[in-house]
């Protein structure tokens, strides 16, 4: 990635927001900020009002944001325009690389859901024959992150196929039309492309490696306001915690916020895991694997230490 681009991706518009959070006199936030994406215990929390449940007691109000993807959350975030969000593991090595004002404020391992698919009828079988190949993706986000180690398992490099960064809404097409080879995509828009678009998995993410998902916060939103982002990711973990348990009322959730039809959103449903954690030392070392990879392949600028910017609630 050339260097202007990566900047390109984090520069963001300052003018669209800082972070001057509009508190009351105790210095405490009217509203939060809460970024999401058409999936997730995030959605999920929408649809059952559990954090408007949690802090109307408080005056606090909840504004929800909408993102195709991780990587403008993290702009949105970086410029102080959101203050909590749900995003994959290679939105936040790439906007903390572009020195982004994010922490990593919780953790969910990734266990299905996620993976490349091609045409069913593509002579394409297997991860080899991905060479030479036009392979569709976000860049910056957690399926950049699947092609990279994808390749690496069959001993290819990043320079053995033809990238083609596109957002979830227009790879979808792409991939249908035959535009692109492959498409390297999360649900709902994996479940989209297997059930919509003539989709064939030819890989799981589980196969190729052990990934995480993140819960992120302004850097500045968690220093300040830390006793309310610890009620944020309690009432995300509990809501996760539901959501284990009631699948096809989180299916209903889904298709009812996203739009996303229900047999699609009952797929992504059936296989999601919801289960939230903090981010321990096992998290770290494998999202600090991801950065390191990241660099080598000079996708980003400069190496990053992950630790450096997972948050440590001060709650007893």
């Amino acid at each position: 990635m050339q260097r202007r681009d990566f900047i390109k991706l984090f520069a963001g518009t300052a003018a669209a927001a800082t972070f001057a959070p509009r508190v009351n006199a105790q210095g405490v936030p009217k509203e939060i900020r809460i970024g999401y994406q058409k999936t997730g215990v995030l959605v999920i929390a929408r649809q059952r009002a559990a954090l408007e449940k949690h802090f109307g007691p408080q005056g606090i109000g909840v504004k929800w944001v909408e993102f195709s993807s991780g990587p403008p959350m993290m702009e949105a975030m970086n410029v102080g325009s959101v203050d909590y969000g749900a995003v994959g593991d290679s939105p936040p090595v790439f906007a903390q690389a572009a020195g982004a004002a994010i922490v990593y404020a919780a953790g969910q391992p990734i266990t299905s859901g996620q993976g490349i698919l091609v045409p069913k009828e593509s002579p394409i079988r297997s991860i080899a024959d991905l060479k030479g190949k036009r392979i569709g993706f976000t860049k910056g986000s957690s399926a950049h992150n699947l092609v990279v180690q994808t390749l690496e398992q069959a001993g290819l490099s990043y320079a053995d196929i033809t990238p083609v960064y596109l957002t979830p809404p227009d790879a979808g097409p792409a991939f249908a039309n035959g535009s692109i080879d492959a498409w390297a995509i999360w649900d709902p828009y994996f479940a989209i492309g297997e059930t919509r678009q003539n989709g064939r998995i030819l890989i799981d993410a589980r196969e190729v490696t052990k990934t995480n998902s993140f819960y992120i916060a302004n850097r500045d939103f968690a220093k300040n306001h830390g006793p309310i982002l610890q009620q944020i990711v309690d009432v995300t973990t509990a809501t996760g915690q539901w959501a284990e348990q009631h699948r096809d009322e989180v299916a209903r959730s889904l298709a009812a916020i996203t739009g996303v039809p229900l047999d699609i959103q009952t797929v992504a449903a059936d296989r999601a895991n919801f289960v939230i954690g903090p981010v321990t030392d096992d998290v770290v070392a494998t999202q600090q694997g991801v950065a390191d990879r990241f660099y080598k392949l000079g996708l980003i600028p400069k190496p990053v230490v992950v630790r450096d910017i997972v948050w440590r609630s001060t709650a007893s």
